[in-house]
């Protein structure tokens, strides 16, 4: 029997709550570079391609073997970015979460599997190692009302005080767990992050009302009122 959330049925424009782990739960990002190159092609594919540019760079006779190598790997990169919108997202050492909007139906399923063999191939390559680096195939829920986005998108930033024991975070403390909450404080604008479309529920100039205040509760809440402000 597939396992939960393995099965998944996609609608155009839906909201996703996707993630997945290293098979037998091994890490999936061993140092800073791992993460760096991972986010690297998460802006690579959500980011607009300027294909223009790239030819005209490409056409310059003064650019190195390598970067016209470099230039032609761009040029022939999937691109997602009138496809995907990236709402919110962890990296930890073993796992991740994504909170993903689509625009057609195909959008994440394409997506999520260029950027895992992509992943995959450079790890392999990196770690000298064969087969699999995920436990399956990424697990994907739909969202399907405001209260469900909400605390997703607060449990996703709370991810790396809540996935492990003290002992483990003091293991890992040496890197950051790279997510999008700065983006939703207000501490870095980062163009492939569209923190606005939950950000719209919450007011920007009312602390007790602000995304801060919501992401930093601990209790545990089952049910939230629809927030509506007026900004």
């Amino acid at each position: 029997m597939p396992g939960r959330n393995v099965i998944k049925t996609y609608l155009e424009n839906g909201i996703y709550h996707i993630y997945n782990r290293g098979v037998n739960k091994n890490l999936i990002f061993q140092d800073e570079q791992d993460y760096a190159v991972f986010l690297s092609y998460l802006k690579q594919y959500l980011l607009p391609k300027n294909e223009d540019q790239l030819m005209k760079t490409l056409l310059n006779p003064s650019i190195t073997y390598f970067e016209k190598e470099k230039i032609l790997r761009l040029l022939k990169l999937n691109n997602f970015s009138d496809e995907i919108k990236l709402l919110a997202y962890c990296i930890m050492p073993n796992h991740f979460h994504f909170l993903l909007q689509q625009k057609s139906r195909n959008g994440i399923d394409s997506f999520m599997n260029s950027l895992g063999t992509r992943y995959t191939q450079f790890n392999n390559k990196k770690y000298q190692r064969v087969g699999p680096l995920y436990q399956s195939v990424y697990k994907a829920i739909s969202v399907e009302t405001d209260e469900q986005l909400l605390h997703l998108s607060r449990y996703i930033h709370q991810n790396p005080l809540t996935s492990y024991t003290p002992k483990d975070r003091e293991m890992f403390a040496l890197f950051s767990q790279p997510s999008s909450l700065p983006e939703y404080l207000g501490q870095r604008k980062t163009e492939w992050i569209h923190s606005e479309v939950i950000l719209a529920y919450f007011s920007k100039t009312n602390p007790k009302l602000s995304y801060e205040s919501f992401v930093n509760q601990t209790e545990d809440l089952s049910i939230i009122t629809k927030i509506l402000i007026d900004l």
